[in-house]
């Protein structure tokens, strides 16, 4: 099978079902990077940087499963799509402040985020765009059975 050359960038607020969403379409063709990876890190940023890099650089296709909460979160990443000539694909799985504390209260250990986090990711927030420059840009809502509907969201006019 082909995969396309792509870095996906998931977009949504903790426990709005990023991870699970990756695990069911992305995990067998991509590499994954996740900041939870490596909490350790003094800079998770770099680190997730250096990681995107090391992929994109040995042909293979990313996704990268974070909050990427602000547009300057997503540049960063799609400026690397653009430095290895791959589509930036984004992914957006909105999810309201309650929708999240809901679903963060089932996890279990080092998974369940402070509350301070999901509110602190809410704050900074900004609903993805095209205008940010992604080639392809989703919408993923949860549907029933832990299914996903994806659908294209519309483009802005300027």
């Amino acid at each position: 099978m082909v995969h396309r050359m792509e870095l996906v960038i998931l977009i949504g607020l903790q426990a709005a079902g990023k991870t699970t969403f990756r695990q069911r379409r992305f995990d067998r063709t991509h590499i994954v990077v996740s900041k939870d990876n490596f909490s350790n890190n003094r800079s998770p940023a770099r680190r997730q940087q250096l990681l995107v890099r090391e992929a994109l650089a040995a042909g293979k296709p990313v996704v990268v499963d974070n909050t990427n909460p602000r547009r300057e979160d997503r540049a960063l990443l799609i400026a690397l799509a653009r430095v290895f000539s791959v589509r930036a694909v984004g992914y957006f799985l909105p999810a309201t402040v309650a929708e999240s504390l809901e679903r963060n209260a089932r996890r279990v250990g080092r998974a369940r985020v402070p509350d301070v986090g999901v509110f602190s990711t809410a704050k900074a927030f900004e609903i993805p765009s095209w205008l940010e420059g992604f080639d392809e840009l989703y919408e993923v809502v949860a549907d029933t059975g832990e299914h996903f509907v994806v659908r294209a969201m519309p483009k802005e006019t300027v």
